[in-house]
């Protein structure tokens, strides 16, 4: 795609935020056809489907803090004049043309958009038909604010595909394809990965764990792991997998307050071998699968664990990739574990919920990539562009 110059662009983000502004009733009513629609039994993905006036207000935001970013294109990395005379210049390039492959969140329509916009990448949107309607509305209006300033609507592309239509797609694309990026579960991950033809960056799976150290300031420690675990179910960024320390002082205690507190809101629990003997009526894992689970529920599993060792490895073994917690008092014991735990976000004495663009700093987000080429955790402006060398000569020629 042409190059195009930054106040364009904006001007285009800043058409967005008024359409979307202007048509919150347009998009409420399409959103309504799709829950309307929608079985309530997967009460994560539903969640995912809502939009509100919130939910509009939070787009327009979004839009408008990628408009009143950089632009990240073109910018000099490095530089360097060789012996020869060469001058070598390393400079940020847009991708090309991204795929997104997303179920359930409207949202994605615009945060996917505005970003490879933004980046100067075309961008074709593949939502799941349980949010066909709303994103036809978003897209709409993508290709109204487009078309207000005389560019193209091939920037923002609706691939309105079922699953075989999208398989043939990804084997024989009619059009360039630079990037996929599947954001949803292991089977859509999967499907991509198997029938892709070029770079696939993967958005994985959640699986979150949380290790209290033998350290731990407890009442932090509950207030946490509360958080992590309730405060949003359906987000890729929450709690599943509670490890407490055998050595903690009151461990037998602590692991019935832990309990009561869990079951107070609502959250099911279940239990390794180790921790049946102390919440013996807790039901026991019944699989070692249910360790590698992202529950995307209220529920939760509780795990013993002899030391720091013994979490790091169980965490590695069985975790997305996503984001781990430790909490403990003990700084040298949490570098330790932020240094050896294998995810994208590592934390000590925090919430796994601040895996996330906007709360990161990062801004809109592409995905949480649990990738580590070319980037890791959450896909922001800065990540969505690539490189070039421009190199500068005289008549060199190489000997």
């Amino acid at each position: 795609m042409k190059l195009l110059k930054t106040d364009l662009k904006n001007k285009v983000l800043q058409d967005m935020e008024r359409i979307l502004d202007q048509n919150r009733e347009e998009l409420l009513q399409a959103n309504k056809k799709d829950l309307d629609a929608f079985n309530r039994d997967d009460q994560a993905l539903y969640d995912r489907l809502v939009v509100d006036q919130k939910k509009v207000d939070q787009m327009i935001q979004a839009v408008k803090e990628v408009r009143l970013q950089d632009d990240p294109v073109n910018k000099e990395i490095s530089t360097r004049e060789l012996d020869n005379g060469l001058k070598i210049i390393n400079r940020t390039a847009p991708f090309g043309t991204i795929m997104i492959i997303y179920e359930s969140r409207p949202d994605v329509t615009v945060e996917a958009a505005v970003l490879a916009f933004k980046a100067n990448n075309k961008i074709l949107l593949k939502g799941g038909k349980e949010a066909y309607h709303s994103n036809k509305a978003l897209v709409k209006f993508w290709h109204q604010a487009l078309s207000e300033n005389g560019l193209l609507e091939d920037f923002i592309q609706f691939l309105e595909m079922d699953r075989t239509q999208t398989q043939d797609f990804l084997r024989n694309p009619d059009q360039d394809l630079d990037l996929i990026v599947p954001r949803g579960g292991e089977r859509l991950i999967a499907f991509v990965k198997e029938h892709a033809k070029c770079a696939v960056l993967i958005s994985g799976r959640g699986n979150n764990f949380l290790y209290v150290h033998k350290e731990a300031d407890w009442e932090k420690s509950l207030k946490v792991i509360l958080n992590a675990k309730t405060h949003k179910i359906s987000a890729c960024n929450a709690l599943d997998k509670v490890l407490m320390d055998t050595q903690i002082d009151g461990y037998e205690d602590k692991l019935k307050e832990l309990k009561q507190v869990l079951t107070a809101n609502n959250v099911s629990i279940l239990v390794d071998d180790q921790v049946k003997k102390v919440l013996k009526d807790e039901e026991i894992i019944p699989d070692p699968s249910v360790w590698q689970e992202e529950f995307l529920a209220m529920k939760c599993v509780i795990g013993a664990v002899n030391n720091i060792d013994e979490a790091v490895e169980k965490i590695n073994k069985n975790s997305g990739g996503h984001s781990a917690s430790i909490m403990t008092e003990n700084n040298d014991v949490a570098k330790t574990f932020m240094e050896n735990v294998d995810c994208a976000a590592v934390y000590q004495n925090a919430s796994t919920r601040f895996t996330d663009g906007g709360q990161m700093g990062v801004g809109a987000e592409l995905a949480i990539s649990t990738d580590k080429l070319h980037h890791r955790g959450p896909l922001g402006l800065n990540q969505l562009v690539t490189n070039k060398y421009y190199v500068f000569g005289d008549g060199q020629i190489r000997v």
